[in-house]
């Protein structure tokens, strides 16, 4: 199946219920109606209307049939890199009716009318005290591990998590895909969804943290911080750079004797380059507000680290290629392997807190298998996390001192001396 076809399968799984929080909430009549013009086929009995079971019936449908296509395809396919963007983004203006262009309380009242029976309309924190950080944040599956375990870091730093995320998987996290789904525009229009749209605009927020996704554009990113800015003036964002992938080479190598450390110099770079792209613009256009999660260099070092012997515990480069379970990649996707969330959380800690996580004393409830990471693997991913970030240019992190603490990072002004650079 050609990647186009592919995508809109999982657009269209998407958008029966996955967007609109289906498993917690029957979908709204209006929902239906849209989807019934969307899907004519979903309607089975041919009544001219969709009910919720047929909805649900022909939602299934298309996940098996697209679960087929993955099992087949996505080995050597990997995650859909073009696809289809509404025309609708090269105009001046979104549509009069996107979500971003009216008031918090009409915000608010519109997520009221669509969010899951047991989720807040609302989500806000109180004012820090100290080095907490108010976050919101998009992404998908490749900012999980990192968002899975940044509040766990946290709590050992003794830093209280506050973090809010609207997430999906591969392009249904994206900045720009979460953009119309929130403001009901596009491919959601009538059914919006401010999941995000009404905390930012009626709470007081620190940072936005956002996943990469090919063929993204600056503007997919500043539509988020120009809304975010109207309301938290004090705002600072962070893009993550994401990591090398298989892709990159064009075909899969046989063995990972192909690897080498210069090979994933090469990769790195070529990573960063296509980051900047976007990241470049964005640091032009909000000086001093637009910082990079660097993923990407973290792993480059960690693979690097690998195969030079100083990553004990690891068995391999790629699962793809060497069938080590124990490896830095688990997919073709780029999945990350075993352990390695826990490098993301440093990097994002590192990067946020502008502290290097070798300083946390506490031990870190991760969870899982308590003899993997051991000790001296775990040290490594906080060694290798805080040298990603204190090297990148864009991290907005420095230590020249070498004390495990940025030099002049504002998220570690104490608050209680009247120095904020939050609202």
């Amino acid at each position: 199946m050609k990647p186009a076809t592919i995508t809109l399968v999982v657009l269209v799984a998407t958008c029966l219920f996955t967007t609109h929080g289906w498993s917690q909430s029957a979908p709204t009549k209006q929902q239906l109606e849209k989807w019934h013009k969307q899907f004519p086929a979903a309607d089975t009995n041919r009544d001219g209307t969709l009910s919720p079971e047929e909805a649900t019936a022909y939602r299934k449908k298309l996940l098996g049939r697209r679960g087929k296509q993955s099992n087949t395809n996505r080995a050597t396919r990997g995650a859909p890199r073009q696809f289809k963007v509404d025309a609708g983004w090269d105009q001046p203006r979104f549509p009069d009716e996107a979500v971003c262009y009216k008031t918090p309380a009409e915000i608010k009242a519109i997520y009221e009318d669509v969010k899951p029976a047991n989720q807040n309309t609302v989500v806000s924190y109180p004012e820090p005290t100290g080095r907490e950080r108010r976050i919101v944040a998009t992404g998908h599956s490749f900012m999980a591990p990192g968002f899975n375990t940044l509040p766990k870091i946290c709590k050992a730093a003794e830093i209280q998590p506050m973090l809010y995320t609207h997430t999906g998987g591969g392009i249904t996290g994206s900045a720009r895909y979460k953009w119309e789904q929130e403001n009901g525009i596009f491919q959601f229009e009538g059914s919006p969804v401010p999941k995000l749209l009404a905390s930012i605009s009626n709470a007081d927020w620190d940072a936005m943290m956002f996943g990469p996704y090919f063929n993204d554009k600056p503007e997919y990113y500043s539509c988020w911080i120009d809304f975010c800015l109207k309301f938290n003036p004090d705002m600072k964002f962070y893009l993550s750079d994401a990591w090398p992938q298989l892709y990159q080479l064009g075909e899969n190598p046989t063995s990972e004797s192909f690897f080498t450390e210069e090979v994933f110099e090469r990769l790195g770079t070529e990573r960063r380059t296509m980051s900047n792209e976007v990241v470049d613009v964005l640091r032009r256009k909000y000086p001093d507000k637009v910082f990079v999660l660097p993923t990407s260099d973290a792993m480059v070092l960690a693979a690097q680290a690998y195969l030079r012997g100083d990553l004990p515990g690891i068995e391999g480069v790629h699962r793809v290629i060497g069938g080590k379970q124990r490896s830095l990649w688990k997919d073709q996707l780029g999945h990350l392997g075993p352990g390695f969330e826990r490098l993301e959380g440093y990097v994002f800690y590192a990067t946020l807190y502008g502290e290097s996580p070798e300083q946390i004393k506490n031990p870190i409830a991760f969870g899982g298998d308590a003899t993997f990471p051991n000790v001296e693997l775990d040290q490594m991913f906080r060694k290798i996390a805080w040298q990603a970030v204190t090297e990148h240019p864009y991290s907005g992190v420095k230590d020249e001192d070498g004390d495990g603490t940025s030099d002049s990072h504002l998220q570690t002004t104490n608050r209680t001396e009247g120095q904020t650079d939050a609202k």
